[in-house]
This record gives structure tokens, C-alpha cells and sequence, in this order.
């Protein structure tokens, strides 16, 4: 296409499309879907997870507490300490008590984790004509697009009902893996002339942790440590309430009645945006830039340097200072606590301490600093992305693979809400919400020949 064309367009797209900010109090209309309080619009109901990051005092007001996760009413920490005291990987069973509704028995568990086992293979001929041939950057695309493509082998693809779609979504939680570490291979292969491509075979390891690990390596080699966090990191990112910005993708893409796959690829898109999957990316890179700034052992000259990325002098220009704060958190995310231990173990094995303790010396002067600069308390904590990105890193892990990583994890939530849906779907309506519109009116046409 001319440059100088789509340049015009531009211009005539930044003319014509500029919302004055003024509109939204005027219409009602709450950007973002959020309230002025900074809470959620309430638009989803769901039992399948909850997010609790305040109170309200007896006027209403909100009051900052510390965070909760709640998979089906368990909290994420009483859940995670409970199978990792009993030295289990606890990936699979949260997968079942999100899908399913509650904690699987030992019988339950181990036929779930037969059937995951059963299809996380893809067929050769998928693989050869789908991943191999197509390499694209962004492995979260090639997930989308995969995604998509496993439409064609199910010969009951468009049927709703809710047996055909557990059965989808247990076969997809099966394949998500298998995808993402074929198309991460093939793009090693495609960028590395020197490379070798290798695609190992699924094992029959009922942990997806090891069975990925041993998929994307090329030597199969995994560490124990490496292993258990990965577990972990899958846990924590399994879920986090319907009004997450993929889940509810989801819904309203399943509100329609259309297909599994096309729900689950609309997610994968919705989740591939920077300000949401791909957050943890941002971390890892304002964290090795800072690194090669500031003097590690220095408070003053970290301080200097946060300022400078909050004043849009350093980082990528947009005043922020990723990894801290939430929507829904205020004084603490419970994820990031439950992985921060493990992120420091993992750190002291790959090499990473001292880098570990520049994480931890900005989760700690963050909170002042942004406070100063704002002129007002601020009160903020290390969120879930803080660390699962230096985590990735220490595991030898791309950037480029962080949101798919993610994906590997959240398809669990997405089949639960998805599966929610069905079941509850005589109830449901197309989701379809108003809008206000704010252009001209009574605008006359204007014949081609007079323009």
C-alpha cells in the first residue's frame, strides 16, 4: 500500500474520531468499565473464581485490604500449600476444581490426568501442514491460529451441548502445551539458520509442568526446582475471575452460541495485549534496562532512575513502572507472594540474585517514590507479573514466550467459564451493551461530483 496514502488516512481517522474526555460523565459511560472508585462494573456472574482486593466500610466506601483469590471458594494460598505439603504438582487437579466445581478424589484426579495424557498428542499430518510450514513472530498468533485450525479435525466442532464441550476443553488443556512448544521449536529453527529443529513427542508424565519442559528443551532436561515453579506459576495464572479482560472476551464471544474454538482464540487474542498477558514482558525489560543505569547498591541512585521512568525521561516513555499495583489488589497480591520464595530459590540456583535483589529493592522504594511524585499516599505491591516474567527468564525462557506461557495456564480458567456458559445458557442473553453516540447529525449527502 502507499505510505503517503494510509499517512493521509491517518490524518483524516485523527480529525474525524477524537472523543472529548467530558462525554463519558456526561453519558454515563464508564471507561473501561470501570467506576470512579476505580472498582469494577459488575457485568459477569460467576462461580468459578474471585478476585477480593477491598472492603467497604459501613458508608460504602472502599477500603484497601490485603488480596484474595478464590478458586470455587478456596483460597489460592490454602490450595497451593495443600498439595505442594503433600509433594504433589497441583497444575491438573486446579484445573478440575475450576472446570469442574470441586476437588477431584484420587480416582477422579487420576482418570482427569489420563485424558489429558490421551490427547495432548497432535496428528502428524497437523503438525507438518500447519505448524511446521507457518512460522510467525508471535507465538500467541500461531496459538490463535492453531487454535482455529484443530476446528477442522473435530467432526462435531459447532455442536454446543455441554458433554461436547468439556470434551473440547479437556482437549484443548491437552494440546495448549504441545502448541506452544512446536511453535516456539519451529520459530527457533526459522530465525536460526544454524539450528536444529527438534520436536520431541508428548511424554505420558501426568504433570504438564514436566511434560512441557521436556517438549521445549532440546536436551529434555529439566531441574525439580525448574518444575515446581512452573506448576505453580500455572496455578496462580489458571483463573482470576470473569471480569478479567480474556474471560470476558470469552463470555461475550460464547453469548452468540458460536463454537469452542472460536471462544477460546477470541481469549487468546484478548489475552496477547500488552496490558494484560504481556505485562510481565514489560517488567523484564524496564528491570535489565535499569540494571545497566543504576548502581545496584545505591537506594538513591534506584530512586533517581524511577523517577526519571516516571517523568517519561527512561523506560519505554509511558510513565509507568510495570509489575506494581492492580485493578483489583491494593495492598497486596496474593499470587506474588505465593511465587516471590520460589522466584528467590530459583534465582540463588540460575544465577540471578543479584538481579533478584534490584526486584525486590523496586518493589520496596517503588511505593514512596510513586507517592512523592504524585503528591499524595499511593498504596501499591508487586503484582503477579513482577516476578513470573524474571521467573520465565531464569528458566532460559524468550520473551516472546511469556503470554503464551500465560495461555498454557489460563486455558484451564477459560474452559471452566466456557463450560459455566453452556450449562447456564438458556439463561443468558446476547451480550450486547449500549452505546452513546457522539458524531454530527442531519448531515446532508453530498454528490460525488461536488465533493
Amino acid at each position: 500500500m502507499s505510505s503517503g496514502f494510509i499517512s493521509r488516512l491517518e490524518s483524516i481517522v485523527r480529525a474525524n474520531y477524537r472523543i472529548n474526555p467530558e462525554l463519558y460523565d456526561k453519558h454515563g459511560i464508564r471507561k473501561g468499565l470501570r467506576n470512579p472508585d476505580g472498582t469494577g462494573v459488575k457485568a459477569v456472574l460467576t462461580g468459578v473464581s474471585d478476585v477480593i482486593g477491598y472492603e467497604r466500610d459501613e458508608q460504602g466506601r472502599k477500603i484497601d485490604a490485603h488480596g484474595k483469590l478464590l478458586y470455587r471458594g478456596i483460597n489460592i494460598k490454602d490450595l497451593v500449600m495443600g498439595f505442594q505439603k503433600e509433594g504433589r504438582f497441583g497444575f491438573e487437579e486446579t484445573a478440575y476444581l475450576l472446570m469442574f466445581g470441586q476437588l477431584p478424589t484420587k480416582k477422579e484426579l487420576e482418570e482427569f490426568q489420563k485424558e489429558i495424557i490421551a490427547n495432548r498428542r497432535l496428528p502428524h499430518s497437523f503438525v507438518e501442514n500447519i505448524i511446521l510450514p507457518f512460522p510467525i513472530p508471535d507465538i500467541m498468533n500461531k496459538l490463535a491460529i492453531n487454535t482455529l485450525a484443530l476446528y477442522r479435525l473435530d467432526r462435531n466442532a459447532d455442536d454446543t451441548s455441554l458433554q461436547n464441550t468439556i470434551r473440547q476443553c479437556i482437549s484443548l488443556l491437552a494440546k495448549f502445551p504441545t502448541i506452544i512448544a512446536y511453535s516456539y521449536r519451529t520459530k527457533i529453527f526459522q530465525e536460526d539458520q544454524q539450528a536444529s529443529l527438534h520436536i520431541h513427542e508428548p511424554n505420558h508424565n501426568p504433570s504438564t509442568a514436566v511434560n512441557f519442559l521436556s517438549m521445549i528443551r532440546e536436551d529434555r532436561q529439566y531441574s525439580q526446582l525448574e518444575v515446581e515453579v512452573l506448576d505453580l506459576l500455572l496455578v496462580l495464572h489458571a483463573d482470576h475471575s470473569g471480569g478479567n479482560n480474556s474471560a470476558f472476551t470469552l463470555f461475550s464471544c460464547a453469548s452468540t452460541g458460536t463454537d469452542t474454538y472460536s471462544c477460546i482464540a477470541a481469549a487468546i487474542g484478548s489475552l496477547k495485549g500488552p496490558l494484560h498477558g504481556g505485562a510481565n514482558k514489560r517488567v523484564v525489560t524496564m528491570i535489565d534496562e535499569m540494571s545497566q543505569n543504576v548502581n545496584l547498591n545505591s537506594d538513591k541512585s534506584i530512586v533517581d532512575y524511577l523517577v526519571k521512568i516516571l517523568r517519561r525521561e527512561a523506560g519505554d516513555g509511558t510513565g509507568k513502572i510495570y509489575g506494581l499495583g492492580h485493578a483489583v489488589y491494593t495492598q497486596s497480591d496474593p499470587r506474588a507472594e505465593l511465587l516471590h520464595e520460589k522466584a528467590k530459590e530459583l534465582a540463588m540456583t540460575s544465577g540471578h540474585l543479584e538481579e533478584f535483589k534490584l526486584y525486590e529493592k523496586v518493589a520496596r522504594l517503588a511505593p514512596r517514590v510513586l507517592s512523592e511524585f504524585k503528591g499524595f499516599d499511593i498504596k501499591i505491591a508487586p503484582n503477579v507479573d513482577f516476578y513470573s516474567g524474571f521467573v520465565y527468564k531464569c528458566m532460559g525462557f524468550p520473551l516472546d514466550i511469556y503470554p503464551a506461557l500465560f495461555a498454557m495456564a489460563r486455558i484451564a480458567g477459560w474452559s471452566a467459564h466456557l463450560i459455566e456458559q453452556r450449562a447456564n445458557f438458556s439463561d443468558n442473553k446476547l451480550v450486547r451493551p449500549a452505546s452513546a453516540y457522539y458524531g454530527p447529525t442531519n448531515v446532508s449527502y453530498v454528490p460525488l461530483d461536488r465533493r
